[in-house]
């Protein structure tokens, strides 16, 4: 295994790639009892349609979600209780790039390891037991379609984009769903579960090479047909709506801003500008902004305004919101200040405090091991080294931050997802 040392931050990771092309890093803990487990494949909500066997293949939304719930099913029972009887904490989560299924434990590591990586590469269901969980994610979206947090935000992607399937709910509809088949899960699993789609980390007080000789005797001994993504037609830079609102059973109404910004380009580009991306918010709008004490003051916002930036495939978003009494007040006036910044340049000081903290925080990510793996397994899929962030930040510019403002926080490329309360009766 390779030995990558990062003196900056003072860390290390163990990294190679095995025969069958299965991605492996290890971050060593020495002295702690917990050890963390992230066996992940980049297959997530917006891989709707792709190439299998030279034709390609239009699969429901929601699919990826519904494959998660399906895999702990095993012949002998469920893994997701084996792994808790064994004294580990068990989980997963599918996101609109990736799906991941991960434990921690103190004791009996490698058998749940072993548990792990034999549940997420074996699919085992049925028509019987797929028609079954199809009512247990149903209930799902329902409720989801209830929270006004969540729908104030699939209204925001709706409102951005035309075409990027990013607009399309991770877990699907009530309708999508009802098309699912074991056998679209099936071959959804043999398309993206395969090694060479895949990437496991581990981070404890483990031996690497001891990783490696578990996954080799496990997992197939070789990967399959590389899988051949289409996210539809590129989208251009303009919102596809201005804005968008429904009513719900609220106080107060909630919103999001979100500006559609400028996909970077892959690998060590895209990580710098996630790290611009996230400065200029708080350059904007963040807690020591003279935008967001304006706001404040005038009662506009509240302690719970904020926003990020992110990157999915294919696009990027920098968005805020909360609640507000007047959302659309507030969106002119974060698009005043991305005006007033792009014209007249950051503020050096704020800048460099704004960096700083930035850096800092990141420092701080790296005493979570979850939040370690999940660096880990996004940078592998995005084609980048998480762990490069520190000596990046010191090549940022006030420029950088201000070409970014000017480029993506338009009028243009801005929208806005309200929830207001339901009206009152006369």
């Amino acid at each position: 295994m390779r030995k990558d040392l990062y003196p900056e931050i003072g860390e290390v990771v163990y990294r190679t790639t095995l025969a069958n092309g299965l991605t492996v890093a290890v971050v060593p803990k020495e002295g702690f009892a917990k050890t963390y487990a992230m066996f992940a494949t980049h297959y997530g909500g917006m891989d709707m349609r792709f190439r299998i066997g030279g034709e390609f293949l239009d699969t429901p939304a929601g699919i990826a979600h519904y494959l998660e719930h399906k895999m702990f099913d095993t012949e002998e029972g469920n893994a997701l209780q084996e792994l808790a009887m064994n004294g580990a904490e068990p989980n997963a989560f599918t996101s609109n790039a990736m799906t991941a299924y991960y434990f921690d434990s103190t004791e009996k590591f490698e058998e749940n390891l072993r548990i792990l990586l034999s549940f997420v590469s074996i699919p085992y269901f049925t028509e019987e037991s797929v028609e079954k969980e199809r009512g247990i994610i149903a209930q799902e979206i329902r409720m989801v379609e209830d929270n006004p947090e969540w729908q104030v935000y699939e209204q925001l992607m709706q409102c951005l984009y035309r075409n990027h399937p990013a607009r399309v709910p991770v877990a699907g509809t009530v309708e999508s769903i009802s098309h699912i088949t074991a056998k679209t899960l099936y071959d959804c699993h043999k398309m993206f579960y395969t090694p060479s789609n895949m990437i496991l980390v581990v981070v404890g007080a483990v031996d690497p090479e001891r990783i490696c000789a578990i996954a080799e005797e496990i997992l197939p001994k070789e990967s399959g047909e590389e899988a051949i993504r289409d996210y539809g037609e590129e989208e251009d830079t303009a919102a596809a709506e201005k804005e968008r609102s429904r009513r719900m059973e609220v106080a107060m109404p909630s919103f999001l801003i979100g500006f559609k910004c400028t996909p970077p380009e892959s690998g060590a580009a895209e990580l710098k500008n996630s790290l611009v991306g996230e400065i200029a918010c708080d350059m904007l709008m963040g807690e020591s902004s003279p935008l967001f004490n304006r706001l404040y003051t005038e009662g506009l916002i509240n302690a719970g305004f904020g926003g990020g930036y992110d990157i999915i495939s294919g696009t990027a978003m920098l968005y805020a919101g909360g609640d507000s009494r007047d959302p659309k007040a507030v969106r002119d006036a974060v698009l005043e200040e991305a005006r007033r910044i792009a014209a007249e340049g950051v503020d050096s000081d704020r800048f460099q405090k704004i960096l700083r903290g930035n850096y800092g925080e990141a420092l701080r990510g790296f005493n979570s091991f979850e939040n370690i793996a999940l660096l880990l397994t996004e940078g592998c899929f995005r084609g980048y080294d998480a762990y490069g962030f520190a000596s990046l930040y010191s090549s940022l510019t006030e420029e950088d931050v201000r070409r970014f403002i000017e480029e993506n926080l338009t009028e243009e490329r801005c929208a806005l997802s309200m929830i207001l309360p339901m009206e009152e009766e006369v």
